[in-house]
């Protein structure tokens, strides 16, 4: 019997878990199902955290040390960075676009909100202060950040990405142009074997995928529906039409913006394209993080979409940092909303500003579940929106940034696509390992 296909089995979990979910909300299996059902799903995230940071370490130096020369690298950032931008300006875009045509913020009632206010104080004062200390930072502390004091600390923090992705740059090219290239010829061997194995620890950990799915959206379900399913339900019918505007904004980015980019700058089929990155997508929505879905990311780009390993161990660890189309989009569609909730105009220089705003916001973001809202919080404060604004829309933003993930996890691979057909790096038929 042919084996079921990995996006075929996260697919069950993902249905069978919702399925779960309704049930064990409206049995009042909570505690069972904090018990004995969340626990997978947290050990799932922990394993694909717990191969994230070694995987981008590894493949970017082994990567990188394969390159000829330091200008190949500079060819590539280069291109990667202004595609990486280029994309963000357009999400937020498209999100400004909708949520002035739709106006969410007209169908929501005044009750609604002074429920989901008064139930959701605390944490907006949390991300106000986190956008204030993030704000009073100084203008070139992303710089400061990106370079880490202590490797192995950032090595052990997953939100520290980016550090990493510092030193495995500089290490990478100190492989290049070292002089003596006979004496670190053993290093880079061992980068070549070690990237193999890790690439093959993926492999394990994605044969629990469909468990852990399953456990996350099983126990996700239960958490929303809470102690009163009826009244949780009432609530997300009045934030339905701000949801569906976010989902449309998004599903624009995927299935017209990114097919039009891979068809003119690549030639390629977004069929293709599909099929083969189907199943990070899949475990994208799942945990909402891209750093913990970068490990099949990598993997799905080189074995089905032909994107050499040179590309994909440099494109993806840095788009699961700095890339965030989802993410923009959706601050540009929740900063309008929250601005029509309040019966506040946003002029064409107001708008204007949550483009730049959500753009350089988006850099250096933490790519993990919940880092939106810290951004959000920034762009709010930017225009002047009150940032209490942003306690509407805690009751959708778990399911919201499960979609938005999706976006930024396709981006990362239709750039990986890209960049990889402009440097001569994409392998027509690749055969898998």
């Amino acid at each position: 019997m042919k084996k079921l296909a990995l996006h075929w089995q996260i697919i069950i979990g993902l249905v069978l878990g919702l399925i779960y979910g309704l049930i064990a909300a409206n049995a009042g299996w909570q505690d069972f199902t904090a018990d004995w059902i969340a626990p997978w799903g947290k050990m799932f995230i922990n394993m694909l955290k717990m191969i994230a940071v070694p995987l981008v370490l590894i493949s970017l130096i082994n990567g990188i040390s394969g390159l000829k020369d330091v200008s190949q690298l500079s060819s590539m950032g280069g291109k990667t960075i202004g595609i990486y931008i280029a994309t963000t300006v357009m999400a937020i875009t498209i999100g400004l676009v909708m949520v002035n045509i739709i106006k969410p913020g007209d169908s929501f009632s005044d009750e609604i909100k002074q429920q989901l206010v008064s139930q959701n104080v605390e944490k907006a004062q949390s991300a106000e202060e986190n956008a204030i200390a993030q704000q009073n930072s100084g203008p070139l502390q992303f710089l400061v950040d990106m370079v880490p004091s202590n490797i192995f600390l950032s090595a052990g923090n997953n939100r520290n990405m980016l550090q990493v992705i510092f030193f495995a740059l500089l290490f990478g090219i100190a492989l290049i142009i070292a002089p003596d290239q006979s004496k670190v010829e053993p290093i880079k061997k061992f980068f070549d074997g070690a990237n193999e194995v890790i690439l093959k620890m993926v492999d394990i950990i994605m044969y629990f995928a469909p468990i852990g799915v399953f456990a996350l959206l099983g126990n996700i379900m239960v958490e929303l529906a809470g102690d009163d399913p009826a009244a949780a339900v009432e609530i997300l019918k009045g934030l339905g039409v701000y949801s569906l505007t976010v989902i449309f904004s998004l599903a624009i980015m995927v299935f017209v913006m990114y097919p039009l980019i891979l068809k003119f700058l690549a030639g390629y089929s977004y069929k293709r394209f599909f099929s083969g990155i189907a199943p990070a997508q899949l475990l994208a929505f799942s945990t909402s993080s891209s750093a913990a879905t970068l490990p099949l990311t990598m993997e799905r780009c080189e074995e089905k979409l032909g994107v050499s390993n040179k590309v994909a161990s440099f494109v993806l660890p840095l788009g699961a940092t700095i890339n965030m189309d989802g993410t923009s989009c959706y601050q540009a569609v929740a900063a309008v909303f929250i601005a029509q909730v309040y019966g506040m105009e946003l002029g064409v220089s107001e708008q204007l500003t949550i483009v730049l705003t959500a753009t350089l916001a988006s850099i250096g973001s933490a790519a993990v579940p919940g880092a939106g809202i810290i951004m959000l919080a920034i762009v709010l404060g930017a225009v002047g929106i009150p940032l209490e604004g942003i306690s509407l829309i805690f009751a959708v933003d778990r399911i919201l940034d499960m979609c938005r993930t999706v976006v930024n996890v396709t981006g990362d691979a239709t750039v990986a696509t890209i960049v990889a057909k402009t440097e001569n790096e994409l392998i027509p038929h690749p055969v898998e390992r």
